[in-house]
């Protein structure tokens, strides 16, 4: 197994040493100057895409996870059959029937003024980004409340704390440190399934990036966005660990 594990780094090592190779020999400075701006401008479409997203599917999340957690059969079977869409479909898949599936009911969006939001791609983007995340972060969330001790509610009980006053103030600041982890998992996985907005016309890092390979056919456009995205992952990587050190401290002896 060791001699595997050589085997494999040693792989990837002679990978990259080779791209950035092939990269230094392949520079073209002509390009950079006239993409790079795009580049930037792309990245900044794809950050904000995700941000808003992830924002957006975590408010949706907590109702959703209230009714997945309920006593109501209808409530949990509606929940149930939302989560279970969104997270046995591809995301490409919600994406093409949020933008081009919409677009067949035009006439009767015209007449309630909704055409006004799902004719724009970006919106249908963040439509469909945010209502998969949602899916993710309300099973995270459900998972890691219930990962928290009944001791906490009974505890609180006898103390005479109520149900909402427990739930906000005990168990959602622990659960959130148990779902912190794939929380930063869940970031990860929308920054690089972001990607595929560019199909839709969006403009990100990916849609820059195919455009400049369209008008240029030179393979190391696309290299540039590989390491951009790799360097944007890796940072949040840090960050993330940075926080859960820092939230955690107080569980270290």
């Amino acid at each position: 197994m060791r001699v595997a594990g050589h085997i494999i780094v040693a792989f990837w090592f002679l990978l990259f040493a080779g791209l950035a190779i092939y990269l230094y020999n392949a520079w073209r400075i002509d390009l950079f100057e006239t993409y790079g701006p795009r580049y930037w401008s792309g990245l900044l479409i794809t950050l904000k895409l995700v941000a808003v997203s992830i924002v957006i599917g975590a408010l949706l999340s907590l109702p959703i996870t209230a009714a997945r957690m309920s006593n109501n059969r209808w409530l949990r079977g509606i929940a149930f059959g939302y989560v279970y869409f969104f997270r046995g479909t591809p995301l490409l898949a919600q994406t093409f029937l949020i933008y081009y599936g919409f677009g067949t009911f035009r006439p009767f969006l015209e007449s309630i003024g909704l055409w006004v939001f799902f004719r724009d791609a970006w919106n249908c983007a963040i439509l469909a980004f945010s209502l998969n995340t949602a899916a993710y972060q309300a099973e995270i969330l459900r998972g890691a409340i219930q990962s928290v001790a009944l001791g906490q509610w009974e505890g609180a009980a006898a103390l005479g704390i109520s149900k909402r006053v427990t739930f906000w103030k005990v168990i959602l600041p622990q659960a959130l440190i148990v779902a912190l982890r794939p929380y930063g998992n869940e970031i990860i996985l929308m920054i690089k399934g972001s990607a595929i907005v560019a199909i839709i016309t969006v403009l990100d890092l990916m849609g820059e990036t195919r455009r400049a390979y369209s008008r240029t056919f030179d393979f190391q456009t696309y290299l540039w966005a590989a390491v951009i995205y790799l360097l944007i992952v890796e940072c949040l990587r840090h960050v993330w660990d940075f926080l859960e050190r820092r939230l955690t401290r107080h569980l270290i002896r």
